[in-house]
């Protein structure tokens, strides 16, 4: 459960302490097929070796109930059976008299068999049904007289750095006898420039670049054959000296076709349904208990009376707050008289009337907040901020508080002070404990951290004289106690260090979030060339077609580079917090690539989350089928979507001190607040993404002189995938109807002039549908396609295809609207390749025709996986 899914752990050297051992990577085996349930690992050597013994140390998972976050995932347990095979030169064969192939736990399992000379074995596992089976660690040993084999070296991840820092490198070099004469050197292999080796004779230094550009770096070690392992670098120019500013989320209105239907099904149907299932006490336990009852009963408490048990997550504040923070913005979102959003709005001021006492009363009188911690027998649970509770998420909650508390500070324009005051309050506590000299502390999941960033810069604009900056500074702290864990939590190095996109995916995407805000608040070197390495991980190497990740081989998290099946987790919060990485990247560098890519998570990843009709929605978000629910044993979701989907403005428009960008095209009327020293309000029509015609209107207070940025978008972003025909730049860009060909810079078009009101930019972004093929290493997607429109990608249905079985054929490709179709999309019409017509949906409106959706997603069931192989509603890649 916390690890990767790592070939390098089979051999890494490392005795487990027991079967649940994830303190290191552990490798899992699963069944290609029901029928064809075996699978395989193997080592090879450059010559024969003799071989008559093998250990092998098996992975397995605590049984977790239903109620568990990833029980849905196949447990891992040891397998059913397995065999040794060797290479006899023309085939492998099983080895002769094998005795042992044990599968205890917690021990290393021996197998002897005759000696075998060969230079491949292979270790053939067939799991338990409907169970992958896990390694922790697989010993050869050697037979007679000791080979003298070349060593086995490992030069690391390929990364990225910044072009005035330098790269921690932490080769590794095993030699199979110990001898004075073994030694590695590091060495430039290519490279624009030079390279300079703090101690180029260490496995662990670092390295610094001359000049910007992609370098080979080399780890040669003693006795090694062939060329050296080595790792990619790409050097690049750190990102401008100031980040861009945020664009708040306060009062505005939406004039879209598709954004008006989302808007109304998430605040007519989703959040009040969010709110009455917060509101209920008879929810059974562990089935996504524990609501606002948890905070009047700590509440109670804390006034010394006579209290009830906490309910449900030590975390289930969490969805409280969501919901809390997804009331503030809606009600931000002008209801144009309608009758159905005006009477929502008036459950949620109601709502948000009886809650915030509630959950102030649940404060404690130092600033605290978790009723879980409150209500703890302290016999289980001492004291706050112990290293043995790290998984009882006390800053994951508080994050969320906290954040609520900004967008209900800005729905009241700063005349209600409750929650905001209560939220300092909150964040003064976490100082006045944690930081140098005091407690040191990481939490299990992150979020304060990009809470506590995202509050502090609030605060400074709010309040000035840096009021907020404590509250950065010890993000930065949480951050950098990160070490001595795992992988799963993204505790295994120090942030500075980290290049990989491993562990949780929602974790994962929290901390580099928060690794984000803190590069662009310190500039410091080490976060910024992590931060950017990581970013070209997942994009790169671990990224879906619809902007969503975590493939689930390991628990709710990352697989290994292009391992990317289409039964995928791509749990929704994974998708808010991959717009929230890319958001804070883009404020970064000033740079619309990361507009473009959380424009592609919101519009696919995230967008379909809610059912249509908004009564139900998704927690994962597989590119084959998807199941939605009313509710989920582990609610984690229910706000954060909505929250997350609502706030339009932010997302939409970002600043600088001379000038605004527009990062998304959405039909509104939204105040960005002061550019160049006047408030300006800026109006969109345009019905994208179903059409690419957009207008905007930029409407200052007085004439100023700014620059204007509007993103054009380049929907080639991810190296993973190729869309055709290419579709980038601008059909069309004029501002007050006189053409112009603006000069753009980073994906922005910009004009610089004195604007007006009443000024207005025209443009006519390109939109036909593409064919999208994925990389060759992307194993589940070879030789199938996708289709996209614009930043749509589809799905073919049953509802609209009698068999999806069938490969995409050569016709050309339409798009066509359907007015009487889900509510009005755009669908993309073509013909299978044996000339049957072909009809795709956008992915966000998939799996709406399946009849009304359970209480609980059916996959807590665990009868579920021993079904045969279930049925293709809709799927991505045909």
């Amino acid at each position: 459960m916390r690890s990767e899914n790592k070939i390098s752990a089979l051999n890494d050297d490392i005795a487990p302490e027991n079967s649940f051992d994830r303190s290191q990577p552990r490798y899992t085996v699963w069944s290609p097929s029901p029928e064809d349930r075996a699978d395989w690992v193997q080592y090879e050597w450059s010559e024969a070796v003799k071989i008559q013994k093998v250990e092998v140390y098996w992975a397995v998972d605590h049984p977790r109930p239903a109620a568990i976050p990833g029980s849905a995932w196949q447990l891992v347990m040891a397998p059913e059976s397995y065999r040794i095979l060797y290479w006899n030169g023309s085939d492998f064969v099983p080895v002769a008299q094998a005795q042992g192939l044990g599968v205890a736990p917690d021990a290393f399992n021996t197998t002897t068999f005759e000696p075998v000379s060969t230079s491949r074995l292979r270790l053939e596992v067939t799991p338990q049904s409907n169970h992958p089976a896990g390694i922790l660690e697989w010993r050869v040993f050697n037979y007679g007289v000791a080979p003298d084999l070349p060593p086995v070296v490992d030069a690391g991840v390929d990364r990225s750095v910044v072009s005035d820092g330098h790269t921690y490198l932490s080769g590794r070099a095993i030699w199979l006898r110990d001898s004075s004469d073994n030694s590695a050197r590091w060495m430039k292999a290519s490279g624009p420039g030079d390279v300079s080796f703090a101690a180029a004779n260490s496995l662990a230094t670092t390295a610094s670049f001359s000049t910007p550009g992609d370098y080979v770096l080399a780890l040669q070690a003693s006795g090694k054959q062939g060329p050296p392992p080595s790792i990619n670098v790409h050097v690049e120019p750190a990102p401008p000296a100031d980040r861009l500013d945020v664009v708040y989320t306060r009062r505005y209105s939406i004039d879209s076709p598709l954004w008006n239907q989302r808007a109304n099904a998430l605040i007519v149907d989703w959040i009040p349904h969010c709110i009455a299932m917060c509101e209920r006490t008879d929810i059974a336990p562990m089935r996504g208990d524990g609501g606002i009852d948890n905070f009047i009963e700590a509440g109670k408490a804390l006034r010394g009376e006579p209290h009830g048990r906490h309910k449900g997550y030590v975390f289930s504040n969490a969805w409280v707050h969501q919901t809390v923070e997804s009331m503030c913005i809606a009600l931000m979102v002008d209801a144009q008289n309608d009758a159905e959003i005006l009477q929502a709005h008036e459950l949620m001021r109601a709502t948000l009337e009886r809650w915030i006492p509630m959950i102030l009363g649940a404060q404690m009188p130092d600033g605290y907040l978790q009723t879980a911690f409150t209500l703890a027998d302290r016999n289980e649970w001492p004291e706050r901020w112990s290293p043995d509770h790290r998984g009882n998420h006390e800053g994951y909650v508080s994050g969320y508080f906290i954040e609520s508390a900004i967008n209900h500070y800005t729905l009241t324009d700063g005349k209600d002070l409750r929650l905001y005051t209560a939220a300092k309050k909150l964040a003064d506590c976490w100082v006045s404990n944690i930081g140098p000299g005091k407690k040191e502390w990481f939490d299990g999941h992150q979020e304060m951290e990009q809470a506590l960033v995202r509050f502090g810069r609030f605060v400074n604009d709010q309040e000035g004289n840096h009021r907020g900056d404590a509250y950065i500074a010890l993000a930065k702290f949480l951050l950098d106690s990160r070490r001595g864990g795992s992988e799963y939590d993204q505790s295994h190095l120090p942030p500075g260090q980290q290049y990989e996109a491993v562990g949780h995916a929602v974790r994962a995407m929290y901390f580099y979030s928060g690794m984000a805000d803190i590069a662009a608040e310190t500039q410091d070197r080490d976060y910024q060339s992590a931060v950017i390495s990581l970013w070209d991980n997942m994009v790169n190497k671990k990224y879906y077609v619809t902007g969503g990740i975590g493939s689930g081989e390991t628990s709710e998290g990352f697989g290994p580079n292009y391992s990317l099946r289409n039964q995928a987790y791509c749990e929704t919060c994974s998708s808010c917090g991959v717009v929230f990485f890319q958001y804070k990247l883009n404020l970064a560098y000033h740079d619309a690539k990361y507009a473009d890519l959380y424009e592609q998570t919101m519009y696919n990843a995230l967008l379909g989350g809610v059912a249509l009709d908004g009564k139900s929605y998704c927690y994962t978000n597989p590119l084959v089928n998807t199941e939605r629910a009313k509710w989920h044993v582990c609610p984690c979701c229910v706000g954060n979507l909505s929250r997350t989907l609502l706030m339009i403005p932010t997302w939409a428009y970002v600043k600088s001190k001379d000038g605004l960008y527009v990062n998304m095209f959405v039909g509104s009327r939204i105040h960005v607040g002061q550019v160049a020293g006047t408030d300006v309000e800026v109006i969109q029509k345009t019905d994208y993404p179903w059409h690419g015609s957009v207008a905007i209107t930029v409407n200052p207070e007085v004439p100023r002189t700014f620059s204007v940025s509007v993103r054009i978008p380049d929907r080639a972003t991810s190296k993973l995938y190729k869309g055709s025909p290419a579709v980038r730049g601008v059909k069309r860009f004029g501002v007050n109807g006189e053409s112009q060909e603006p000069v753009v810079h980073k994906g922005y078009a910009v004009i610089t002039r004195e604007w007006r009101r009443g000024d207005r930019i025209e443009l006519e972004l390109p939109m036909e549908p593409q064919r999208v093929v994925a990389n060759e290493r992307i194993a589940a997607d070879v030789g199938l396609a996708a289709l996209q429109y614009g930043p749509l990608i589809y799905n073919v249905e049953n509802a609209d295809n009698k068999n999806m079985e069938r490969k995409l054929g050569d016709a050309p490709l339409r798009a066509e609207w359907r007015p009487e179709l889900l509510g009005g999309v755009m669908v993309i019409t073509g013909q299978w390749r044996d000339g049957a017509p072909l009809v795709a949906i956008p992915n966000f409106a998939r799996m709406n025709r399946v009849g009304p959706p359970p209480d609980y997603p059916s996959d807590r069931d665990p009868e579920r996986w021993k079904q045969p192989k279930l049925p293709i509603d809709s799927k991505v890649w045909i």
